[in-house]
């Protein structure tokens, strides 16, 4: 379900809404897509902007008042190294570059295109960040015509592609590490290195990306309730981002701000197309435990399967039979393994690895793990057990009192 950002706005000069705005419902192809500063996404057409996907469109000179539309191209800085550049929203208009944070426009600005992003042409069809881990280093993506122009944000250097296979796309965006080419009123997924498109592309934007009558692929669904969910695994890896999977689908958690949505597994992990039992994440690799099989992929850029994988868990870990959740702490180099009323603690720096300690638990039936700065969580149903530490777990001989999985752990419907 995609969590909608609902913005109320008043009709008339006051509200910002004019006779002739556009209607996206009716079908739209914007000038620019990006998410604020507040991960509020706004959708570009003309003098007019919508802020959020739902809601009507508001008059441009209300977000940029230096600045009339329509734009070229718009993306949101990700540079956490400046603190300066991060999150500031930059917007194309032919030869010029603008920098605005909180609607205010940067000292500065309006600068020549090349002045903040040499090598980059003018004119721009789209632009979309792609941030260290989904492209090879922080960049932004420059669409004009069928090139693709990749600007390294730390060196400046440019690197020009031709993606023949896309569409010209009029806007971009990145949206919980997926991205997407907007034409027309349609849209095509891509993987942002390669420009892969995997899937049945175009779709209607009207059905994902806004709130329209008699449109959306999720029909009249709800959000999942909190009191509903039961967890196959759970897991957080070396960038911060936390995976919960349940059934075929996982919901990805790394900026509350976002927003969660559920995505199936196979978009992630090609290999695991019924579902997983257990997961972990170690030394930059999330581990994938599917009956007696353990996937390895590497979490840099995407993830990719490691050549020779998978293998048995009895040849990876050293541990016999089927795994009920997995869980490995910050900073440690022990998986704590759990089967049953057991929990065992594999070494992940020995080789071969083999079971180091086994400890009785005072729970069973756990459905996953989950452990953080903050401590550890086994869920069980709808509700989880928290440790401050492992020792602690493995020392307890009294389970603690559950808690209710909520909201603000999930994204569910309290």
């Amino acid at each position: 379900q995609l969590l909608l950002s609902y913005t109320s706005h008043k009709h008339g000069a006051d509200g910002g809404t004019s006779p002739a705005a556009p209607d996206r419902c009716g079908g739209v192809e914007f000038d620019a897509i990006a998410p604020n500063e507040k991960g509020n996404t706004l959708f570009f057409k003309g003098d007019h902007v919508w802020n959020g996907f739902t809601g009507p469109a508001q008059l441009f000179s209300l977000h940029f008042k230096e600045l009339n539309g329509p734009i070229n191209a718009a993306f949101r800085m990700h540079n956490t190294e400046n603190p300066n550049d991060h999150d500031h929203i930059y917007l194309f208009q032919d030869d010029k570059v603008c920098s605005y944070f909180n609607q205010t426009l940067e000292e500065g600005y309006p600068k020549q295109i090349q002045e903040d992003f040499p090598g980059v042409p003018t004119h721009l069809d789209a632009a979309v960040e792609c941030p260290k881990g989904e492209c090879m280093a922080d960049s932004v993506l420059f669409f004009k015509g069928q090139d693709v122009h990749v600007y390294d944000i730390a060196t400046k250097a440019v690197k020009t592609k031709t993606w023949s296979h896309l569409p010209s796309c009029t806007s971009a965006f990145r949206w919980l590490e997926h991205y997407y080419c907007f034409h027309g009123q349609n849209f095509t997924r891509f993987h942002p290195i390669s420009g892969e498109v995997t899937g049945a592309y175009p779709k209607d934007a009207r059905h994902y990306f806004m709130n329209c009558p008699n449109f959306g692929h999720r029909g009249d669904r709800k959000p999942l309730k909190c009191s509903n969910i039961k967890l196959n695994a759970a897991t957080t890896d070396d960038g911060g981002r936390t995976y919960f999977f349940a059934g075929p689908i996982y919901i990805r958690v790394d900026t509350h701000r976002d927003g969660f949505h559920a995505f199936p597994i196979t978009r992630a992990w090609k290999e695991a197309n019924d579902g997983v039992d257990a997961v972990f994440s170690y030394d930059s690799k999330i581990y994938l435990i599917k009956g007696d099989q353990v996937y390895i992929y590497k979490a840099d850029a995407h993830f990719t399967l490691i050549e020779g994988y998978p293998k048995t868990v009895k040849e990876e870990l050293g541990i016999e039979g089927t795994v009920d959740a997995a869980f490995v702490c910050p900073t440690e180099n022990i998986a704590h393994i759990i089967q049953g009323k057991i929990m065992r603690d594999v070494d992940l720096t020995a080789t071969p690895r083999v079971i180091s300690r086994d400890f009785p638990l005072p729970l069973s039936d756990i459905d996953a793990g989950l452990c953080g700065d903050d401590g550890i969580r086994l869920f069980k149903g709808s509700q989880f057990y928290y440790y401050e530490s492992p020792r602690i777990l493995a020392m307890g001989r009294i389970a603690p009192v559950a808690s209710d999985i909520t909201s603000a752990l999930m994204g569910c419907e309290d």
